[in-house]
């Protein structure tokens, strides 16, 4: 996703509100794998040799990282949904002023509210350590249903409740279309093409909620039991690291399937963009 961020800034053509959502989450994606992931890999051998203040750092930047790619996919969700749900409206309700005020809030309510949940963590990151070398959080079993709610089941409802009403808007804009033109074309090619559409678009939609859900299931499952959840469990690790996989998965989701994001790869991939006007191209 690092490259879809030089892009927006280097293409004019992708100057717009959409593409501002996809600039946020490739941000928050690009930072899991660069502040994030290395770290993490420090944690699998038991030993962490940067200190009880780069501990808490370290946790309190997993959380926000990670909330904030949840905040950007549902913000995207509710840019689809009005795009196609009501799009002669859309340029007034999706300005880029206001795109601009809802990803700077998604990403302030972010830095807030985990540092509100893992306040007592952050005042004496090394409070759950059972010897030196250790950093490890332990999540109550309140805080964390609190969390699970407002991380999780919140923003999956949401982007499950806004992508279905996409679906259903997009079948019924097809079938209007398929009365309007089928006195002019083909019956069978205008019926082969809207159900090609259709089924498209079911597959796109259920391939965002079901790695969604894939990705965020494992580790919010101790919570979801009634159980504290501590980063030392062999299973919560494998949850945070799956977590994880869900901001290298994203730009396959949100990216890749945008034609013009295939033709920025090609620009790379051929040395194009090394010409001047390769921002024209």
């Amino acid at each position: 996703m690092l490259h879809l961020s030089f892009f927006f800034f280097l293409l004019r053509q992708l100057h717009n509100q959409t593409n501002l959502f996809l600039l946020s989450l490739a941000v928050s994606d690009f930072l899991v794998g660069l502040l994030l992931m290395p770290p993490r890999i420090l944690l699998l051998g038991g030993c962490w040799f940067l200190g009880t203040f780069t501990c808490g750092l370290f946790y309190y930047a997993s959380f926000v990282l990670t909330s904030a790619s949840v905040g950007n996919m549902v913000l995207i969700s509710f840019d689809r949904y009005v795009a196609i749900c009501d799009p002669l409206s859309y340029p007034t309700k999706v300005t880029e002023r206001k795109v601009q005020i809802s990803i700077c809030l998604c990403w302030a309510c972010s830095l807030l509210y985990n540092g509100t949940i893992l306040n007592n963590f952050l005042k004496q990151p090394d409070r759950y350590n059972s010897c030196d070398g250790e950093c490890i959080v332990v999540i109550n079993f309140i805080t964390g249903a609190f969390d699970v709610v407002v991380t999780f089941i919140g923003p999956t409802a949401v982007i499950i409740f806004l992508y279905m009403r996409v679906f259903l808007v997009a079948v019924s804009q097809a079938q209007a279309m398929r009365s309007h033109v089928a006195f002019v074309t083909p019956k069978g090619s205008v019926h082969v093409a809207i159900k090609k559409s259709e089924r498209k678009a079911a597959t796109t939609i259920g391939v965002v909620v079901a790695v969604f859900l894939m990705c965020f299931c494992p580790y919010f499952y101790p919570s979801l039991a009634g159980q504290d959840t501590s980063t030392s469990v062999e299973f919560s690790v494998f949850g945070v690291w799956l977590l994880y996989c869900n901001s290298c998965l994203n730009p396959l989701i949100y990216a890749f399937f945008y034609p013009w994001f295939r033709k920025t790869v090609k620009l790379i991939v051929t040395l194009q963009i090394l010409q001047p006007d390769s921002c024209d191209l």
